[in-house]
């Protein structure tokens, strides 16, 4: 609202209203009556500009300042009454504070208007590549248009231009669908699949702005096999096995500091596996060692520690390399892949008060990893329970859950890939894939046919230990370490079925990598055998921003 405006609203007849009292005051007096008075700031009428001495002085002052000056004040205004006291030389003015009224009265009414209205948003200038005019905008020979363009033109000139339509003109396009401003005909130059094609006739579906990086959070000054992460007690916790030290390190998030901070550990002799088991409200942590055997720990809450109470049997874990847990029918395991000459891989089930050997697999066979999933026989049968068994001197194996029995049963191989390291799965729009690692050859993408594993894909990866499906958000992505070389991350395409190369991580020696989601923030931990472990933020980018 303009003040201008208000004030040719104004009826004379409020000169003249009741007297009321309002917060501030105007009070006019002689110029000559200020000698060795107080001083305040003065604001002089468009009347007694022009006089140099003689006129009178205007200041807004307070209420409480009010009683002070009364007495040498022949002037009081209070809101929008006037009040003109007699003095000699009013009289010798005659119709002066006539003047005085108007003026007072614009001060208060323009004081009120500063309190009561906040500042105007700046209007959009005109991009420094165009000329405008009140309704019309031409922007010639640029290669880009800013996002400056007035909102109220009515015309806008995008002749001669070369676009380039990527996601930096998103939001043109995105602005051409809502305007009611008329534009040209205008088209692309690039990228090759939008050249010659109208910008008027694209939509913001049309570009793909939305990316994702891991960038570099954290360093942790040790080297690392295993990382695992869990709920617990309403927070989130990682757990990382140390095997030169020996030790199981728990992490927690430290919300002011931004970073992961030690919280607890278990201390052990060559620690490869640190594999957190959470039944009701309890907190186990089965911990495999290569010497000194393998142990349970329990969290104790009132004592605020780990406490070991259970060993598991030596004769059939001798050299532990991988530990999976897994809930079947509310029962709750957990199986060991031993990789001993003389080792055993087995289950074992919790019972109410510890875990106890449930069923021997896969004797003397070396395996190097074990992976549990459900998939299903056919396309219209319910996914069951199967157990993947990678080992170094056989095919891989599928196990497949027998309900009646409660035990697993020997059901097929993988053909055609000797070697494998490791098997991890994932799924994409309910089908099930799976990433098979090898050390020397090719590395693979399968998919769950109803009776076998087909390929897909294949990887060179000369050197690896470690091929790890994960997926952040709606983000699949698959990891590729090597010894060798750099980590290869990549990301599903839809369109295409399979994985993309997408970025590469510079770890060494990798041997596992593990998401992590704490506090609407996603990490990738990269474990390490010969460097620091490393904790990677996931993070996306708006390139139309």
């Amino acid at each position: 609202m303009q003040v201008s405006s208000l004030l040719q609203q104004l009826d004379p007849s409020h000169l003249t209203a009741p007297h009321r009292s309002l917060p501030r005051a105007v009070h006019c007096w002689r110029e000559e009556q200020l000698t060795n008075q107080l001083q305040v700031p003065v604001l002089k009428s468009r009347d007694t500009e022009a006089k140099e001495k003689g006129g009178l002085l205007c200041d807004l002052v307070s209420e409480q300042d009010n009683h002070q000056l009364n007495s040498r004040s022949p002037v009081h205004v209070w809101g929008d009454f006037v009040d003109c006291m007699e003095s000699e030389r009013s009289q010798r003015m005659g119709n002066a504070c006539i003047p005085l009224k108007r003026i007072a009265y614009f001060l208060c009414l323009l004081s009120a208007l500063l309190l009561t209205e906040g500042k105007k948003p700046a209007k959009p200038k005109c991009p420094a590549v165009c000329t405008c005019t009140k309704d019309n905008a031409l922007c010639e020979n640029a290669r880009s248009i800013p996002r400056t363009v007035p909102p109220d033109v009515i015309s806008l000139d995008l002749r001669g231009n070369s676009f380039n339509c990527d996601c930096k003109l998103k939001w043109l396009v995105e602005w051409l669908g809502h305007t009611n401003a008329t534009v040209e005909d205008i088209y692309c130059e690039g990228p090759p699949e939008y050249k010659k094609r109208k910008i008027n006739s694209l939509s913001s579906k049309d570009f793909d702005c939305i990316i994702t990086e891991f960038a570099k959070s954290q360093d942790l000054p040790y080297q690392s096999l295993s990382i695992d992460t869990f709920s617990y007690m309403n927070d989130e916790y990682v757990v990382i096995a140390q095997p030169f030290t020996g030790k199981c390190i728990f992490l927690e998030w430290d919300h002011v500091e931004k970073t992961f901070r030690n919280y607890d550990n278990i201390t052990g002799t060559s620690t490869v596996v640190c594999k957190p088991i959470v039944i009701e409200t309890q907190l186990y942590v089965i911990v495999a060692q290569l010497f000194g055997g393998s142990h349970i720990y329990k969290r104790d809450s009132f004592a605020n520690k780990f406490i070991k109470i259970q060993d598991i049997e030596i004769l059939k874990i001798r050299k532990p390399n991988d530990i999976e847990t897994f809930k079947i029918e509310n029962n709750w395991y957990f199986v060991v892949a031993d990789s001993s000459k003389a080792g055993f891989t087995t289950i074992y089930k919790w019972n109410g008060n510890g875990f106890y050997s449930h069923q021997s697999l896969h004797a003397w066979y070396r395996d190097t990893d074990v992976e549990y999933l459900e998939i299903a026989r056919t396309p219209q049968a319910l996914r069951t329970p199967h157990l993947i068994l990678s080992s170094s001197s056989q095919r891989p194996v599928i196990y497949q859950w027998n309900k009646a029995t409660q035990l697993f049963i020997n059901q097929t191989d993988i053909p055609n890939m000797e070697d494998v390291y490791a098997v991890k799965h994932f799924s994409v729009k309910g089908d099930v894939y799976i990433c098979l690692t090898r050390f020397i050859g090719d590395s693979k993408v399968m998919k769950w046919g109803g009776s076998s594993f087909q390929d897909i894909q294949r990887m060179p990866s000369r050197g690896s230990m470690v091929f790890q499906p994960l997926q952040i958000n709606n983000y699949q992505y698959a990891i590729l370490g090597s010894d060798y070389s750099f980590t290869q991350v990549y990301n599903w395409d839809v369109e295409k079925a399979k994985f993309v190369k997408f970025q590469e991580l510079n770890v060494q020696a990798p041997r596992s990598f593990t998401h992590v989601s704490i506090n609407k923030r996603n990490f990738l931990f990269a474990s390490s055998f010969k460097g620091n472990t490393q904790i990677y933020k996931h993070v996306i980018v708006d390139l139309s921003a």
